[in-house]
């Protein structure tokens, strides 16, 4: 949900601190699509922060399948990352439209771009039909800005 009156905003999505730390707190179970097997890669190291952090992350890439990221097995499609509460997005622009549209069908909570990944009608789509977006973030930027805990992963779900 945007953020109201007298909030903090950080961010093009609208989102408040608020709802970013429930967010973060609330989820356990992430599909990280766009998933690498390279240490250096941004994808690669917030995994391993999502993991250490009590998160069951599945990572998704077609191009690795089979593939082992973070005693992970990788799968091709976020169909194969099902149940999902947050799906965790290291894609182009350009794929974001196709993706929310499978986040929705598949009843994700929350769908996160990263830095630099904004995508507006996309985003619309998604909030439209009940998925709380969020663009233009980090969640290890998020998670250690907002100072959570490492137990703040393991509460129980909420919806957004």
């Amino acid at each position: 949900m945007p953020a109201t009156q007298g909030e903090n905003v950080t961010s093009i999505d609208g989102q408040s601190d608020e709802t970013i730390r429930d967010i973060l707190t609330s989820t356990r179970r992430v599909a990280l699509v766009g998933a690498s097997a390279k240490p250096w890669r941004a994808s690669n190291s917030a995994m391993s922060f999502l993991l250490n952090r009590g998160y069951h992350v599945v990572p998704v890439n077609p191009g690795l399948v089979g593939q082992i990221i973070h005693h992970r097995p990788v799968v091709s499609r976020l169909a194969e990352a099902t149940p999902l509460d947050m799906v965790d997005v290291f894609r182009n622009r350009a794929f974001v439209g196709p993706l929310v549209d499978e986040v929705i069908r598949l009843g994700a909570r929350t769908i996160w771009m990263q830095l630099g990944v904004i995508d507006e009608t996309a985003a619309e789509r998604a909030r439209a039909a009940g998925i709380c977006v969020v663009m233009d973030r980090c969640p290890v930027i998020e998670v250690r800005r907002l100072r959570l805990s490492e137990t703040g992963a393991a509460t129980p779900n909420r919806r957004h």
